[in-house]
């Protein structure tokens, strides 16, 4: 089982509402114009993620919104890439490096959209049992008044935009953001660019999910599509399959060793990750950690 020091520090910040008590004074947000009207909005520093911003005369959408400290900063910033009052607010999953920002603007009157899974978790006490930690319900107004079982298409600013559920990733509420005249997809935290990803197994997580969704991504993707991962730099195709590849065959090996009926740390001890490790362990999720979550899912 998972122990409450398995993970500590920087994971902590990303994922649970406790982190809005963190210092976000020294977190910056960089600006990276996709299209003309269309920005991946890079938080440096304290609980660091993306977040994308669409401009038009529809107003400016967000997909996701970190937390409710860095609003300010993220409001300035939707002004200075050229957006006017944020309208809508596309979030991927509950964890609250994702909605903790949902509660400002949904009380200036932004309409907060999410899977059905979403709107469930944030309305009930949750229990992480990565961190052995309880996360409260989120206040009424930031929670997703606008939900969808599998997917849904809104047409603003132009643009196409494409959320499609993906099943048992990251999460169980897990969407990915097409913004299809673009060319440009936000997968949320289905993808972590260059590191291992974090299985929240509580939350119906699964490493299956992972390769499915990445599957998801890729068949909509070509040589030129830019892919906004929920953590990390801007990412192509080539990039995800990357990932991709590696999960594959991290699966096959902690199924295969599964299979022979090893225990999780038997299977923990066989170092099934190694040949990646130098290349994809070097993130907040150690290799020991994502080979646990990896194994717990596929014991599911």
């Amino acid at each position: 089982m998972v122990t409450k020091n398995l993970l500590l520090g920087t994971a902590a910040a990303w994922l649970t509402i406790p982190a809005l008590a963190q210092d976000f004074a020294a977190a910056r947000i960089e600006t990276h114009r996709l299209t003309p009207n269309l920005f991946m909005l890079e938080l440096i520093g304290e609980g660091a993620g993306n977040i994308a911003l669409s401009t038009g005369a529809d107003g400016a959408v967000l997909v996701d919104t970190q937390f409710a400290p860095l609003n300010a900063k993220i409001l300035a910033a939707v002004k200075a890439a050229g957006g006017s009052d944020v309208k809508y607010v596309i979030n991927t999953h509950w964890h609250g490096d994702h909605t903790g920002g949902n509660e400002p603007l949904g009380k200036a009157g932004a309409v907060i959209i999410a899977h059905d899974n979403v709107l469930t978790r944030m309305s009930s006490e949750q229990f992480m049992a990565a961190f052995d930690q309880r996360v409260p319900p989120a206040p009424a107004v930031a929670r997703p008044v606008v939900t969808f079982p599998s997917r849904t298409t809104f047409h603003l600013n132009g643009e196409v935009v494409q959320v499609v559920h993906v099943l048992n990733a990251h999460t169980d509420g897990d969407s990915i953001v097409h913004f299809t005249n673009a060319n440009v997809i936000h997968t949320g935290d289905t993808y972590m660019k260059d590191v291992y990803p974090f299985i929240d197994v509580s939350s119906g997580g699964s490493i299956d999910g992972f390769i499915a969704s990445a599957d998801a991504v890729l068949s909509r993707a070509n040589a030129t599509t830019k892919i906004i991962p929920g953590h990390g730099a801007l990412a192509s195709k080539a990039d995800l399959q990357r990932f991709h590849d590696m999960l594959v065959s991290v699966r096959g090996k902690i199924q295969a060793l599964i299979d022979q009926g090893m225990s999780e740390n038997e299977v923990v001890a066989a170092k099934p990750t190694a040949e990646f490790d130098a290349a994809w362990g070097q993130g907040f999720m150690n290799p020991e950690n994502f080979t646990r979550f990896s194994y717990q899912s596929l014991k599911k």
